[in-house]
């Protein structure tokens, strides 16, 4: 059976709480148990019921102590003698508790199946985890043509590994340097460049005024 999801929702939550059967609201007013009932049942927790001794940890009224005179399911609370207040017309009333503010001090055994439910619980407890025992594994006999291929795999010849290619970075990518023949080597170049001149570049002159020309602007 598939675990239910946890309610992660404050109105689920408080619908769950509202709409909880007898069983379950049963189980949610469990309270823890005392040093000394934990050690000698080997329980932590079990459900308040109308009879058990119980003493108050948190809240105004804490270290109050006294029997459990009734429990209400409908509302989650329990009633502990001697925790009482006085209206304004002079009447006592019990004050509710929950139960996680009160541990258990005493247990009210006068019924036969909270016994049985305080065995059952600690024969779980002590329940060791039993180990699975694995099988031991037997060899299999392997026909005589399987083991013939086997060993014809064995005989041939290992590979030889590739040696793994190295990575050239950007640096690396360089263009190869060009051969410089005998020919062209720079030594040589050099001495051409100074045995040879370079020419001296003509400039373009303006064409010279006529004189017949100038008579004429003169005129």
């Amino acid at each position: 059976m598939q675990a239910p999801k946890p309610l992660t929702k404050p109105t689920k939550q408080r619908k769950m709480l509202y709409d909880a059967p007898a069983h379950v609201r049963h189980r949610l007013l469990a309270a823890h148990l005392s040093k000394g009932l934990r050690a000698s049942h080997e329980i932590k927790s079990l459900a308040v019921r109308s009879g058990d001794t119980v003493r108050v940890m948190r809240g105004d009224h804490r270290g109050v102590e006294g029997k459990v005179t009734r429990v209400d399911l409908a509302k989650y609370r329990v009633y502990v003698e001697g925790l009482t207040r006085e209206k304004v017309d002079g009447t006592t009333v019990f004050l509710p508790v929950h139960p996680s503010k009160v541990v258990i001090t005493r247990l009210n055994l006068d019924d036969k199946w909270r016994k049985k439910i305080l065995e059952r619980k600690k024969e779980r407890r002590k329940k060791p985890e039993k180990a699975v025992e694995k099988p031991e594994a037997r060899p299999v006999e392997k026909p005589k043509e399987v083991a013939e291929v086997e060993e014809a795999v064995e005989e041939k010849p290992a590979r030889k590994e590739k040696a793994p290619r190295k990575r050239i970075t950007r640096t690396e990518r360089k263009a190869p340097a060009k051969k410089v023949s005998e020919k062209t080597k720079p030594e040589a170049r050099v001495t051409e460049k100074e045995e040879k001149p370079r020419p001296k570049r003509r400039t373009r002159r303006s064409p010279r005024k006529t004189a017949q020309k100038t008579e004429e602007e003169g005129q």
